[in-house]
Order: C-alpha cells, then structure tokens, then sequence
C-alpha cells in the first residue's frame, strides 16, 4: 500500500511517477523500498491515467434509496379481529413446526455423511 501512496503522493505534486521517484519517497518515509515491487508497480501503472482512476474511483457506485411518500394514517385503526389474530397465531405455530422438521431432517443428512 506505501508504494501506492508514494507514487500518488509523486503525481500529486506534479512529478513523474518512476522508480526513483519512488524510491526516494519511500527512502523519507524511513521505509526500506523493495526493487521488485518498485518496478512491478512503475510497470502497473504505465498504461494508466492515474487522473481519470482517482476521478472514477470519487465517484460514488451505487444509487441514491429512493423514498417512499408520506402516506396519511387513518384517523382511527379497526381493532383486529380476534378471530384474525388467532388464524396468525396458528399460522406462526404451523410455520416454526415445519421449520424444526427441516432442521432435523438436515441433520439427518449430515450424520449420514459422517457415518
């Protein structure tokens, strides 16, 4: 990442970006540069516009949420039927009961695979 930043901190100031450069910014920061990565990163960056990446990159990838209009309340909500909360209730019974079957018939499966 330091030589990234070395190199960006050279075209910041208006330098060419080389492997001296580099090295030299590197060499301030009290930071032992390697040739290698030097050189590898002089040769990434030949055939980039380092402007136009930056600018791409500020750019923000995704799309704003849109919001949804504020909707008028009802001035007084019907009470639920009991009858209504009941049918929810069982509903939510029947749906954690299939839920367990499914966890245990996964389980079922997995032990087979151990034994």
């Amino acid at each position: 990442m330091e030589y990234i930043y070395a190199a960006l901190l050279l075209h910041n100031s208006g330098k060419e970006v080389t492997e001296d450069g580099v090295k030299a910014v590197m060499d301030a920061a009290g930071i032992k540069a390697d040739k290698g990565r030097v050189k590898a990163l002089i040769s990434a960056l030949s055939d980039v516009n380092i402007d136009e990446a930056m600018e791409q990159q500020a750019q923000p990838v995704y799309a704003p949420a849109a919001v949804a209009p504020p909707t008028a309340m009802p001035a007084e909500a019907p009470a639920a039927a009991p009858e209504a909360a009941e049918a929810e209730k069982k509903e939510k019974k029947k749906k954690e009961g299939e839920e367990e079957k499914a966890e245990e018939t996964g389980m079922e499966g997995l032990s087979s695979l151990f034994g």
